[in-house]
């Protein structure tokens, strides 16, 4: 078993546990301190880490973002990131600006989503985890994260064009 260090193997996690409790909280201040109590409690455990860790601390992650969430009943807040992925540089103004916009759609019909869905959007999607990871990670099947995933996909695709026909 490989001998974990903290500040090598947990501390460059903490964007990834930001973005996860960013994408639950929809709120950066709550986010920020979510990542904080999870590093916390990861260091509480560090002579306990192995090399599942990783799923450990976005376990915590998501059960605190879940706990902060019921706390303040937060569920109508808005989620405004405040990093946006830019196009290629090789692209015109307009072609930039109908990229933006389009992120700027998916990223409020994702916030429509239910909880389970937006976390697993996140998980796969964005940070590239494994379905089993997820299944860990959330503690429900291999079977019900890609049941899930595909429902939330399907649901994002059907919004897109739906709104994108019509506008919003």
């Amino acid at each position: 078993m490989k001998e974990i260090s903290f500040r090598n193997d947990v501390l460059p996690l903490k964007d990834k546990f930001f973005r996860l409790a960013l994408r639950i909280t929809r709120n950066r201040e709550e986010a920020e301190d979510i990542v904080q109590e999870t590093l916390i409690r990861l260091w509480d455990k560090r002579d306990e880490l192995h090399e599942g860790m990783e799923n450990l601390g976005f376990t915590i992650c998501r059960n605190l973002a879940l706990d902060q969430m019921q706390k303040k009943e937060a569920q109508n807040i808005t989620f405004d990131p405040a990093v946006h992925e830019t196009a290629d540089n090789e692209s015109s103004p307009a072609e930039m600006l109908i990229a933006q916009e389009g992120r700027s759609l998916i990223q409020q019909i994702v916030e429509q989503l239910p909880e389970k869905q937006r976390s697993i959007i996140q998980l796969r999607d964005m940070e590239g985890k494994e379905y089993k990871e997820i299944a860990e990670i959330l503690q429900i099947t291999e079977a019900d994260v890609k049941v899930s995933l595909f429902r939330a996909r399907q649901k994002i695709k059907e919004q897109y064009i739906k709104l994108n026909r019509y506008g919003l």
